[in-house]
């Protein structure tokens, strides 16, 4: 009976497609590996390959790390290129258990923001928006430049906002923007958008920590103004 390869597999049982739907650790070790090398050989596909590899390490990563390259060469369907590709997996894993995990900024405060932001921002001689995405302990996911644009005002996107929230998973949202001008009083414009986030944060169930206004040397906060 003919092989079936890949292609020609149930679009959920396919390595990359299951990734993507159901995430990296819905796969099994054979199913990852699959992914790197991309094809098996005429005879099996690259899940089938990387199977029997990992049968033949007792399905333990550690000892696929430990083959050499001329050894997953013995195997049909894998040359150099795929054998190098796995190995420089397994040293990747290796070097990431001994990586420390990369601190977040705490962005809990006005100040916190202020600081964070002002080298950013302190050269500026235009608006720019900026949103500050956060975890629950408001702990920095991403910080992006929604909006740049003139001397005294930029036109802000709330919709671009809330996309990002979503995409980034952050349940805390800050927004700052910069004034030029040395003033970091708000204006009404400032008002306006920051009431608009607001609703906007209610509606996805995220949290508008604060809107900072930012100048060098100063900070209007609409939370310690009681204004959020």
């Amino acid at each position: 009976m003919e092989k079936l390869t890949i292609n020609h597999w149930a679009e959920e049982d396919r390595p990359r497609e299951k990734m993507e739907r159901l995430g990296a650790s819905a796969l099994s070790n054979a199913e990852l590996l699959a992914i790197l090398i991309g094809s098996g050989s005429p005879r099996e596909s690259a899940v089938d390959l990387m199977k029997r590899v990992m049968n033949d390490c007792n399905n333990n990563l550690n000892t696929l790390g430990k083959l050499t390259i001329r050894q997953l060469q013995q195997y049909n369907g894998v040359g150099p290129a795929k054998a190098i590709t796995i190995l420089a997996a397994c040293e990747l894993g290796k070097r990431r258990t001994m990586e420390r995990p990369e601190e977040r900024a705490d962005l809990g405060s006005a100040t916190a923001i202020y600081n964070y932001m002002h080298p950013r921002m302190q050269d500026l001689d235009v608006e720019e928006a900026w949103i500050l995405l956060m975890n629950r302990n408001f702990k920095l996911i991403k910080s992006l430049c929604v909006s740049h644009g003139g001397l005294s005002e930029t036109a802000v996107d709330v919709r671009v906002i809330m996309r990002e929230a979503i995409l980034s998973n952050a349940t805390v949202l800050a927004l700052c923007h910069n004034h030029p001008s040395g003033n970091a009083r708000p204006s009404h414009m400032d008002d306006t958008l920051t009431q608009r986030v607001k609703k906007a944060a209610e509606l996805m169930r995220v949290y508008l920590l604060d809107h900072v206004i930012i100048t060098d040397g100063r900070y209007y906060s609409y939370h310690e103004e009681g204004r959020l």
